[in-house]
């Protein structure tokens, strides 16, 4: 069926003030979730670190790093677009509460043969893969869930508050969990995980149904993952940014493969390393999230801008040079990452019809995830064979170079030409419409 078109993307004509970017903060409902979302966030952190360092120090092989991300990521390429249909016709917080539980007995589960000495890696394997399916089930969810709780309108700041959100537990998971890891071993870390998720369960139970705004759910009917693919490819806006996201997530997004690389490998400087590295990226990350809510407009050429930028940043990481431009450069790919994926979901998300949005989130969702269960055999693979500052460069070449063809198409279907004005240091380089356009 054809959908009607989405409502305008909302554009500032001034920077929002810091009311208006915590706006969605007035629904209780979502004030539940932010909350779950923080505890969430920061044991996710902790238990993502302390898996992938858990499975390098069974195996001492960076490679099965890889494919352990592979296998958190991998069931979203499978189950992605079932599960965005999933998501336009079932409740969203039914299946939300439903992945947590899932969530909470796994990573319960782990816990226990890791603190108890029984744990092997096979087991780390199968529970990550466990997890994976329950991720991938729960993401469209999850993302088109926002809308119902705060409304289109304050959508693109509530997706701000979730991304500074789960920054900020990034900035604290890692450095707790490497903590953890270095004095008492990697169970901790995971057993806390499945304390936090359960007490999602909890706040997902305690929202009042009555304040959520639901969106129509779809019939069942034939052709509508082909009908959400159609959708998405006719909307620049959403097929651009799909492939940008293909190109970062699959080489960009492996930074815990990265990360281990470097610690174990290029600087030698162990778990207490390895968790400063992630604390430095999820502090960039957290600083990004915060400028990101004060932008007054979302377009595609600044998704563009960002995925170039986050390329140059990435692959100055891998310059094996002085330590710590290293560890500066670190900070810069959390910022420049956060500005892209913000600009990327928040984009997609008001450029789709709420009626669709599940499956065309789910499409993000299977991109995202999808390219990092590739990108972390590829780049574990590069890492192993050629060493991190090579896998770093890689990480960086390839994103900057698809932002760069990119760019370059667009640039050419609008007609436009960038301009240098040397005499504006403040609009040093701008973006504009051919004069023969005009």
């Amino acid at each position: 069926m054809p959908y009607p078109v989405t409502e305008p993307i909302p554009v500032f004509d001034r920077r929002p003030s810091f009311r208006e970017s915590f706006a969605a903060l007035a629904a209780y409902n979502y004030r539940l979730y932010l909350g779950a979302l923080m505890l969430g966030s920061t044991g996710g952190w902790m238990a993502r670190v302390a898996i992938d360092w858990l499975v390098l120090e069974l195996t001492g092989d960076v490679a099965l790093v890889g494919v352990a991300v592979a296998l958190q990521f991998a069931p979203t390429l499978l189950l992605g677009p079932w599960a965005g249909v999933l998501s336009d016709r079932l409740p969203r917080r039914r299946v939300l509460l439903t992945t947590q539980l899932v969530a909470t007995v796994s990573n319960g589960v782990l816990a226990l043969l890791v603190l108890s000495g029984h744990v092997v890696v096979w087991q780390v394997m199968l529970i990550a893969a466990i997890g994976g399916m329950a991720g991938a089930i729960e993401g469209p969810s999850r993302s088109a869930f926002v809308s119902e709780m705060v409304g289109t309108a304050r959508l693109r700041g509530a997706i701000s508050l979730n991304a500074t959100t789960f920054h900020l537990g990034g900035l604290l998971g890692p450095a707790l969990s490497g903590v953890l890891i270095a004095a008492i071993g990697s169970g901790w870390s995971i057993a806390i995980n499945a304390g936090t998720t359960a007490i999602a369960v909890l706040a997902i139970s305690l929202m009042r149904g009555h304040e959520l705004v639901p969106t129509p759910k779809q019939p069942r009917s034939r052709g509508q993952i082909r009908e959400a693919m159609r959708y998405a490819w006719r909307k620049p806006a959403i097929r651009w940014t799909l492939v940008l996201l293909a190109a970062v997530s699959t080489f960009g997004m492996n930074l815990p493969v990265l990360l281990a690389s470097a610690a174990d490998d290029t600087y030698g400087t162990g778990a207490t390393g390895y968790g400063l590295y992630n604390s430095l990226c999820a502090g960039g990350a957290f600083l990004g999230a915060i400028l990101s809510s004060r932008r007054r407009s979302l377009r595609l050429r600044d998704v563009v801008g960002f995925a170039i930028v986050y390329g140059v940043v990435t692959m100055l990481a891998g310059w094996d040079g002085w330590y710590p431009v290293f560890l500066s450069a670190l900070v810069g790919v959390g910022v420049t990452r956060l500005l892209f994926a913000m600009s990327a979901e928040a984009l997609t998300q008001l450029s789709t019809n709420p009626a669709i949005r599940g499956r065309v989130v789910s499409f993000y969702i299977m991109v995202l995830m999808g390219g990092q269960a590739a990108g972390g055999v590829i780049m574990g693979w590069v890492a192993q064979s050629f060493g991190g500052p090579a896998a770093f460069l890689v990480a960086g070449a390839v994103p900057l170079l698809v932002a760069l063809v990119v760019g370059v198409v667009l640039a050419r279907g609008h007609q436009l030409q960038i301009r240098v004005d040397l005499r504006r240091p403040r609009r040093l380089v701008t973006i504009v419409r051919r004069p023969e356009a005009v």
